[in-house]
């Protein structure tokens, strides 16, 4: 019997709808012995005699892969997979697998909800008047705001629609655009320098790759108006903390909406002793439906791939593995 372990603290639970469906396969499921965040030690403990898991943000490091003679399938239950490393992947014949279309709409709530907070300053306001403070300063409007989106893709057009219902004008940046879209929601599309120079709110929507590694920093902050607000719910890499504190100081840029960092977890983090940034802990894409749409999803993609079937619809990050993927023995 193929063995899943469950490796996301959040999925362990022995009856949730996921783990039915991978027990019904004929499938054993096991999770770890601590339900917390795996480390790379826990998981060269935790592997041998696994032939799958579902997979959060603990890291499969080359060293892991290599040591997990029997894994077939890192099925990634969410879009991000930088904890994973694809080339040590493929050269061992483990397929990486994510779960695309299941948690773009939590994400575009979570940013939009961090947007409202930061224009409406909820934080502080909540904070002061329990305090026993009256002061009603005035806040920020949404309505007829810019709104600069870093990245089209199915997180940022949620993002999109979700800025339209708001009265906001919507720019975005992408690489491969869907004009359909685009053309349907009059939406702008412009270069990442028009974008940080127009936009009142800058929402970061793009995949973290060498590329877009410090989108963000000194000199593209330097675009930005000084009353403008930046949001970050991709990966932390994509901004230069360093940078971006520096900003935040000297009113370079008015506030920032946080739920990811270059470290994670962040611990004392300076930025969180600002008071014109709001974090939350790396959970925009984690609402209790999204987590059972990404994890049923990545059970039957272990499921499939397990008794031989292919998946075509973008799910497998290493289509390249297809030759030389293992196979339970």
């Amino acid at each position: 019997m193929a063995r899943v372990l469950i490796g996301s603290p959040v999925l362990c639970d022995e009856n949730a709808s996921y783990v039915r469906i991978l027990r019904d396969a004929g499938l054993e499921v096991v999770f770890p012995p601590e339900i917390r965040l795996l480390t790379e030690s826990d998981l060269l403990r935790c592997l041998p005699g696994v032939h799958a898991t579902i997979a959060g943000p603990e890291p499969y490091t080359a060293r892991v892969i290599e040591s997990a003679k029997e894994l077939c399938v890192i099925a990634r239950s969410g879009v991000g997979y930088d904890s994973v490393d694809v080339e040590a992947a493929t050269r061992h014949g483990v397929a990486v697998t994510i779960t695309p279309g299941t948690n773009h709409d939590a994400v575009a709530e979570h940013a939009f909800a961090l947007l409202l907070a930061l224009a409406k300053d909820v934080v502080r306001q909540h904070q002061w008047t329990v305090q026993g403070g009256w002061s009603r300063q005035p806040t920020v409007p949404v309505r007829g705001q810019t709104l600069g989106i870093v990245g089209l893709g199915r997180i940022g057009k949620a993002m999109a629609l979700r800025g339209l219902a708001f009265g906001m004008k919507v720019l975005a940046t992408e690489k491969a655009p869907d004009w359909d879209f685009i053309r349907q929601h009059g939406i702008e599309l412009v270069s990442l320098e028009e974008l940080l120079r127009r936009s009142d709110f800058v929402s970061l929507h793009t995949p973290f790759t060498p590329e877009t590694r410090y989108l963000i920093r000194a000199e593209t902050i330097r675009l930005m108006k000084p009353t403008a607000f930046l949001i970050n719910t991709a990966r932390g890499g994509l901004v230069c903390e360093r940078d971006l504190l520096e900003a935040l100081e000297k009113g370079q840029i008015r506030g920032a909406g946080l739920d990811v960092f270059e470290k994670e977890p962040p611990g004392d983090n300076p930025l969180f002793r600002l008071p014109n940034v709001i974090v939350s802990p790396h959970l925009a894409g984690a609402d209790t439906q999204s987590l059972r749409d990404m994890a049923e999803m990545a059970a039957r993609t272990v499921v499939g791939l397990l008794r031989g079937e292919w998946f075509e619809d973008g799910r497998i990050v290493n289509p390249e593995v297809r030759p030389r993927l293992r196979r339970p023995a």
